[in-house]
C-alpha cells in the first residue's frame, strides 16, 4: 500500500484552503477582483488603490470570515447584503456574472468533477449530480453556494466601491467623506449584526464536559490490545438502512452506544483530534481540516500510551498527519474510490504483521469520499458502507486466525455522519450529530444498548483505562465502563500500573 508522499501531503494542505470556508472566501474575492482588474496591471497608480482597497476592506473581510453562516442562518445573509447594494455603487453587471461563473465552474466543475475524477475516479458526468449538492449543502465550506454567494457579491461590491472612490475609476454616489463614513458604518452595522445572530441562534453547539476524566475505581478487562475502525463520514441513518451483516452481528454480541455524539465542528482532523486526546478544539487546538500549527496542543493516547511503554498506530490518509505527526502510517488518498477501504485495510494487516501495536486506529475512507462526491443520500453511499461492512469483516477474521482478538476489545465507529448537499459536515445537520458507536471482545457486556448521550472525546480515555495507561493530560471524555463487566476497587496509577483500592463502608 503507497503511502502519502510528501508532494500529496501539501497538496491536501493547499487544498484546504479552498476547501474550508473561511479561507476560501477572501482568497476567491481577491483573485477574482485582482483578474478583473487584470488590464490595469501596468499602472502604479492602480497597484497604489490596491493597497488602500485592501487596508480599507480588511475589517469588513474579517468580520464576514470570522463569522459562519451555515444552516438556517444563510437567510440572514441576504440583508447585508441588500444594504450593501445602497452603501456602495453598483458593480459592473459583468463583474457579478464573472463571480458567478467562476463560483460555479470552481465547485461544479474543478471540484466536483475534475478533482474528483483524478482523486477517486467519479464519472466525467459528476457535474450533472454536484451542482444540485451545491446548492443543497449547508455548512460552511467553501461548497456552500448559499453562504459563499452573498459573502462573495457583498466584498466585491465594498472593493470594486473603494477603489472607484481611491482611483478615480467611476462615479460614486456620494463625495469620498460621505463614501468613507459610509463604509465604516456598514462595516461595523454588520459585525454588530452577524455577532447579534450568532448570540441568539447559533444554538447547536454540544453541551462539552466541564470537568478533566478520572480514572475509575474499576478493573478493567484483560486486554493486550484494541482495534478501532473508523468509518469516515458514516451517517448513523443510513448505516441502519444498509445491509451489514458483520456490523449487525458485532452490535449483537457487544455493546452499542446509541446516542455517542460528534465534536463541534464536526470536521474529520476536529473529530480525530478530540477522540485520541479526549478533549475539545479549545485544548487541542484543531479547529477545522486546515491546520495553521502542526501538531495537538495536549497529549494524545499515543503519547500516553509511550509512558507506559506501549505503541499505538494511526492508519489514514494525509491530512491526518498534521494533527498526530509520525503516529500516522499515511496511506494514499488518490486512488480509485472502489478500492480504497480495500488498500487501507492491507497497510492495516502489513502494519499488524511488521509492528503488531497494542492500539491500532484504521480510517477508512470510500464512503466519506463518496458522500462529498456523489451526496449521501444516494444508492452509491449506502453501497459503500455495505463494502466497509464487507472489509471489517475480513479484517476481524483475519486478526482472529492470528489470535489477535483473543485479549482485545474491537471497536466500530465514526467520527461525524454527513448533511444533504455534497457530503457537507462541520455544524452538525440532520445526519451529522449522531455517530454509529459499538464495542466489541475481551470483557465487552453482550446485548447491551447504551441509550444514554456520550461523546466521543470518551474514546481516548477509554482506550487509556483498556491499554492500563495513564490519561491524556487534558482528557474531559468519562471513560465508558458501562460498556464491560468489571470490578470496583482497582485504579490504573499514572504509569499504567494497578494499584489496590479496595473501599469499606457504605
Amino acid at each position: 500500500m503507497k503511502a502519502a508522499s510528501a508532494f500529496e501531503v501539501v497538496a491536501a494542505r493547499a487544498w484546504n484552503v479552498l476547501n474550508e470556508g473561511k479561507p476560501f472566501t477572501p482568497v476567491f474575492v481577491a483573485a477574482l477582483w485582482l483578474v478583473w482588474h487584470a488590464p490595469a496591471w501596468d499602472s502604479l497608480t492602480f497597484w497604489k488603490a490596491v493597497l488602500g482597497v485592501a487596508v480599507a476592506v480588511a475589517p469588513l473581510a474579517a468580520a464576514v470570515v470570522w463569522w459562519d453562516f451555515p444552516l438556517h442562518l444563510r437567510a440572514f445573509l441576504l440583508l447585508p447584503l441588500a444594504v450593501s447594494l445602497w452603501v456602495y455603487p453598483l458593480p459592473p453587471l459583468g463583474l457579478v456574472l464573472a463571480a458567478l461563473g467562476a463560483y460555479g465552474f470552481f465547485t461544479v466543475f474543478f471540484w466536483g468533477t475534475l478533482y474528483y475524477r483524478l482523486r477517486i475516479g467519479t464519472p466525467w458526468t459528476n457535474f450533472t449530480r454536484f451542482w444540485k449538492l451545491v446548492l443543497k449543502n449547508s455548512d460552511s465550506t467553501s461548497g456552500n453556494a448559499r453562504e459563499q454567494i452573498p459573502k462573495v457579491l457583498l466584498l466585491l461590491v465594498a472593493s470594486e466601491g473603494a477603489y472607484a472612490v481611491l482611483a478615480g475609476s467611476g462615479s460614486p454616489l456620494w463625495d469620498g467623506r460621505t463614501f468613507w463614513a459610509l463604509h465604516a458604518a456598514f462595516t461595523g452595522l454588520y459585525a454588530l449584526y452577524a455577532w447579534a445572530v450568532h448570540r441568539r441562534l447559533f444554538t447547536w453547539k454540544p453541551a462539552e464536559y466541564p470537568r478533566y476524566t478520572e480514572m475509575p475505581d474499576a478493573v478493567p478487562p484483560a486486554v493486550d490490545r484494541v482495534y478501532v475502525v473508523v468509518i469516515d463520514g458514516c451517517r448513523k441513518d443510513r448505516l441502519a438502512e444498509a445491509h451489514t451483516p458483520f456490523l449487525d452481528r458485532l452490535a449483537a454480541e457487544g455493546t452499542v452506544y446509541e446516542a455517542m455524539e460528534t465534536v463541534y465542528p464536526a470536521r474529520t482532523v476536529v473529530c480525530f483530534s478530540s477522540m485520541l486526546t479526549g478533549t475539545y478544539p479549545a485544548e487541542h487546538g484543531i479547529h477545522s481540516n486546515l491546520v495553521w500549527r502542526l501538531g495537538v496542543r495536549c497529549e494524545s493516547i499515543f503519547d500516553s500510551l509511550r509512558k507506559a511503554d506501549k505503541r499505538g498506530v494511526l492508519v489514514g490518509i494525509a491530512h491526518l498527519i498534521d494533527a498526530f505527526g509520525d503516529d500516522v502510517a499515511s496511506v494514499t488518498a488518490v486512488m480509485p474510490n472502489d478500492e480504497a477501504d480495500g488498500r487501507i485495510m492491507a497497510r492495516a494487516r502489513q502494519i499488524v504483521t511488521e509492528e503488531d501495536p497494542d492500539l491500532l486506529v484504521v480510517q477508512l475512507i470510500a464512503v466519506d469520499q463518496t458522500g462529498h462526491s456523489r451526496g449521501p443520500l444516494y444508492d452509491e453511499y449506502r453501497q459503500k458502507i455495505e463494502e466497509a461492512d464487507a472489509h471489517i469483516a475480513a479484517f476481524y477474521e483475519w486478526l482472529r486466525e492470528r489470535g489477535k482478538l483473543d485479549r482485545a476489545v474491537f471497536i466500530v465507529c465514526a467520527d461525524h455522519g454527513q448533511s444533504d448537499g455534497i457530503g457537507g459536515h462541520a455544524h452538525l445537520a440532520e445526519g451529522e450529530r449522531f455517530v454509529p458507536f459499538l464495542v466489541h471482545g475481551t470483557g465487552v457486556v453482550r446485548g447491551k444498548v447504551v441509550a444514554e448521550p456520550r461523546s466521543l472525546v470518551s474514546l481516548a480515555p477509554t482506550l487509556a483505562w483498556l491499554l492500563r495507561a495513564p490519561l491524556p493530560n487534558r482528557s474531559r471524555g468519562p471513560v465508558l465502563t458501562e460498556a464491560f463487566a468489571v470490578q470496583s476497587g482497582e485504579r490504573v496509577r499514572p504509569n499504567g500500573s494497578v494499584a489496590s483500592e479496595r473501599r469499606t463502608g457504605t
